[in-house]
């Protein structure tokens, strides 16, 4: 269990794996992309598999610090263009990627009460994701979470975590000092890594109770279900 600090005024949340299992809605939405990409452009699974991970690689190693690393609709363009296949394909892999995510993504166990209490006691909330905004928004109203955030940072907006830009615009617009926050996430070369290099109190939601042992001093709970208010 974490209790949060009676100082705290805002709380800024990951988004993917923080609030939601996007590796299992991932893992559940490349096969319809797979048969995507053998009936409309004859590609078998397998290819597409090692050309998507390809051009994924390509994009965090040319665009380490812009949004545009996580964009599907340049991976898929990328992927086409290296084979010679039509353009037009690329929006349509990148829609069927993202509604078929939509479609199956829920908050995990506790979100939305926790979302609920914050509000009610007067702490802000906040989003700070890597990616862009029009699918994270998209993300945080079929969760059913957008309603409740005061405001939101993507890296489109400034650069990617763990750059200090990111938390630093959190905490600028939650106008209020940065230790008077706290940030939630799930990973911890990028959101602990940068909420520690600017002073922002953090909290690591990790399942594994081997992986959080190999960081025995970092605040850590099993799921955002565990996160409890001073009484």
């Amino acid at each position: 269990m974490y209790t949060l600090s009676p100082q705290t005024k805002a709380v800024i949340f990951d988004l993917d794996d923080t609030l939601y299992d996007f590796k299992h809605c991932h893992n559940r939405v490349m096969p319809l992309l797979e048969n995507y990409a053998r009936e409309k452009l004859g590609m078998e699974p397998v290819l597409f598999r090692t050309e998507h991970k390809k051009m994924l690689e390509w994009q965090f190693d040319a665009l380490p610090k812009q949004a545009g690393c996580h964009s599907r609709a340049m991976r898929f363009q990328l992927l086409l263009e290296s084979h010679g296949l039509p353009l037009r394909h690329a929006n349509a892999l990148a829609e069927l990627y993202w509604n078929s995510m939509l479609d199956i993504m829920t908050p995990f166990p506790g979100c939305v009460a926790l979302f609920q209490n914050l509000r009610n006691r007067g702490i802000s909330i906040g989003i700070g994701t890597d990616m862009t905004a029009d699918w994270q928004l998209k993300k945080l109203e079929r969760l059913g979470l957008l309603d409740y955030v005061s405001f939101f940072v993507s890296s489109e907006e400034t650069e990617e975590k763990p750059g200090s830009g990111m938390f630093l615009r959190c905490a600028s617009k939650a106008a209020v000092p940065i230790d008077c926050c706290l940030f939630v996430g799930d990973n911890p070369k990028r959101d602990i890594k940068g909420a520690i290099d600017v002073g922002m109190p953090f909290l690591w939601i990790q399942p594994d109770p081997e992986k959080r042992a190999l960081h025995p001093d970092y605040p850590s709970v099993a799921s955002i279900a565990e996160i409890q208010f001073p009484s």
